[in-house]
C-alpha cells in the first residue's frame, strides 16, 4: 500500500513537472517570438543589408552554443533573447527584399506567417491532446535535417532554383516533424529545460516560416 502511495506521488510529481515545463516553455517562447518579430522590424526599418551566409550562420551557432553552456543559469535567458533578436535582424532583410520584389509581398508574408502559425498550433495541440511519444523520430530527423542542410549550401553555391525549391519542401516536412518530437519531448518528460525546449521549438518555427515563404514566392508571388 505504501509502494503504491509512493508511484501515486512519484507520477502527480512528474505531471506537475511537465505542466512546468510546458508552461514556462510556451511563455518564454511568446516572448521571444515577440522580440524576434520587434528587432525583424527594426532591420527593415533601418534597411539593413542582408547579414551573408558566414555572418548568419556564424551567429547562430555562437549564441546557439552559448545558450545551451548556460541553459541552466539565468543568463541563458539574456542569450535566449540575443540569440532570437539576432536571428530576427537576419530576416528583417528578407522580409524587405520579398515586399520590394513582389506587387503581392505583404499578402505573402501574412500568409507565410499565418500558414505556420495553423501548423504550429495544429501539430502542437495534436501532440498534446493524443499524448503520442514520437521518439522514435529523433535519429531521422537528425540525418532528414543534415541532407537538407548540406542540400540548400549546393543549391546556393550552384544557384539550382530547382534544389533550392526541393530543400524549402524538406523543410517544411522536417520542421513540422520537429514540432511533433518536441512537444513529445516535453511532455514525456525527455526535456526538462524550457529554455532548451524554447529554442528547439523557435527554430522549427523559424524555419517553418522562411520555408513556405520562399515556396509560396516561387508558386504565389506577383513579380
Amino acid at each position: 500500500m505504501n509502494m503504491n502511495n509512493v508511484s501515486t506521488a512519484q507520477a502527480g510529481a512528474g505531471i506537475l513537472e511537465t505542466n512546468k515545463v510546458l508552461k514556462n516553455t510556451y511563455l518564454l517562447l511568446s516572448m521571444t517570438l515577440l522580440f524576434s518579430a520587434f528587432t525583424a522590424w527594426l532591420s527593415m526599418y533601418l534597411q539593413l543589408p542582408p547579414f551573408g551566409f558566414l555572418l548568419t550562420f556564424g551567429g547562430y551557432m555562437a549564441l546557439l552554443f552559448l545558450t545551451s553552456m548556460y541553459s541552466n543559469r539565468a543568463l541563458g535567458l539574456v542569450f535566449i533573447f540575443a540569440f532570437t533578436g539576432f536571428m530576427g535582424l537576419t530576416l528583417g532583410p528578407i522580409l524587405n527584399h520579398y515586399l520590394h520584389a513582389f506587387a503581392n509581398g505583404q499578402q505573402l508574408i501574412f500568409t507565410a506567417l499565418g500558414g505556420t502559425g495553423v501548423i504550429f498550433l495544429g501539430l502542437s495541440a495534436y501532440a498534446l491532446t493524443t499524448r503520442k511519444d514520437f521518439s522514435f523520430m529523433g535519429g531521422f530527423l537528425m540525418v532528414g535535417i543534415l541532407v537538407a542542410f548540406l542540400a540548400g549550401i549546393g543549391a546556393m553555391v550552384f544557384a539550382i532554383p530547382a534544389l533550392s525549391l526541393a530543400v524549402s519542401a524538406m523543410f517544411i516536412l522536417l520542421m513540422s516533424a520537429m514540432i511533433l518530437y518536441q512537444t513529445s519531448d516535453i511532455i514525456h518528460g525527455g526535456e526538462t529545460n524550457y529554455i532548451l525546449a524554447t529554442i528547439s521549438l523557435y527554430v522549427s518555427i523559424y524555419n517553418l516560416f522562411l520555408s513556405l515563404l520562399q515556396i509560396l514566392g516561387v508558386f504565389g508571388g506577383d513579380d
